[in-house]
């Protein structure tokens, strides 16, 4: 009896140190590095960029406390720029452009408006009735633009500014982040992580959904194809299949060990997405997220990642803490 149990016990610890050793598995990483790491002078962190549509080498870049830094190179290097604010420190949440129309929202409750490509900005006073800060912002054309709050309230101008109309009947609630697809669509995720909503143009509410599994809810976002992709607690991350919006196939966690979060996820073209996160973190799918690469030159980089955004197959940047901007190099990559 003691052998067999001793035998047992044998076959108990090669199990699971099978098991571990399969859980540390180091991710592939990537041939080459693409990314080009800028440190500019602030220890604000960076929520947004955009750059102007009549310059395509002209851009702009907004964070935490009244953060905004100005680029006429592509992006290769910044200038800080100053705004009278008076004593107000605002954080800058989200910047677009159209044309040389600009438009930058932040909060507390703050509009900004330019019409010479940034060179000028003013400021558009927002109703005190007004539900939750600005969140997002969208130029669509000249004159037009679409604002959202971080309680889900949606809202179009078509004069410039001087007047906005509600195009849902209520706000949603506090959310983590929103999400505009390119058809005009939104997704949102709530503040606990715990449900997420979507709206879409004509409707007069949002829809509320259940999240697929036990993991919360980092954040959500649309594939160039139309369907989602959704990062949750740990390192999760899923896609919805061919059936629609509750279609959520097997999650996948590219890294296993890691303990870090996923922060955000963006498409540089239809097969090739990344996905940013805490200490660090870069990851790459070449293949839509079948197979995947980590760029281990970024890990000693010290900063969490926050966000992702592609502007062209060949200009992408993220946008991370303490002054950290990362800038695609361009097509000469690894994955």
């Amino acid at each position: 009896m003691n052998a067999i149990a001793n035998r047992l016990k044998s076959l108990i610890f090669v199990f699971f140190t099978v098991l571990l050793c399969a859980g540390c598995a180091r991710l592939p990483e990537l041939s080459a590095n693409p990314w080009d790491v800028i440190s500019l002078d602030t220890e604000s962190t960076f929520s947004d960029i955009a750059f102007t549509d009549s310059n395509a080498d002209r851009g702009w870049l907004v964070g935490s406390n009244a953060t905004l830094f100005a680029t006429q190179d592509g992006g290769k290097t910044w200038e800080a720029q100053a705004l009278d604010l008076g004593e107000e420190n605002p954080r800058f949440n989200a910047i677009d452009f159209a044309g040389d129309e600009g438009w930058i929202v932040g909060e507390p409750s703050l509009l900004l408006h330019t019409e010479d490509g940034g060179k000028s900005w003013s400021r558009i006073a927002l109703s005190k009735k007004l539900p939750g800060n600005p969140r997002t912002i969208v130029a669509l054309g000249s004159q037009l633009a679409e604002m959202t709050t971080d309680v889900g309230a949606i809202y179009r101008t078509e004069d410039g500014g001087k007047t906005w109309k509600a195009t849902v009947e209520e706000a949603l609630g506090a959310m983590r982040n929103i999400t505009r697809a390119p058809d005009g669509q939104y997704i949102a995720v709530s503040s606990l992580g715990n449900f997420y909503s979507t709206w879409e143009p004509g409707a007069t509410a949002w829809v509320p959904h259940n999240r697929s599994n036990a993991r919360h809810v980092q954040n959500m976002g649309f594939t160039p194809d139309g369907h989602l992709w959704m990062l949750a607690r740990g390192g999760q991350i899923q896609f919805t299949g061919a059936e629609g919006l509750e279609d959520w196939q097997e999650p996948i966690y590219p890294e296993k060990t890691g303990g870090w979060g996923l922060l955000d996820l963006a498409y540089r073209t239809p097969d090739e997405l990344w996905v940013v996160g805490g200490s660090g973190t870069l990851l790459c799918s070449p293949d839509g997220g079948q197979t995947w690469l980590k760029d281990r030159e970024l890990d000693n980089v010290p900063s969490n990642f926050n966000k992702v955004k592609f502007l062209s197959e060949e200009r992408g940047f993220v946008l991370g803490q303490r002054g950290t901007l990362l800038r695609y190099r361009g097509s000469q990559q690894g994955a």
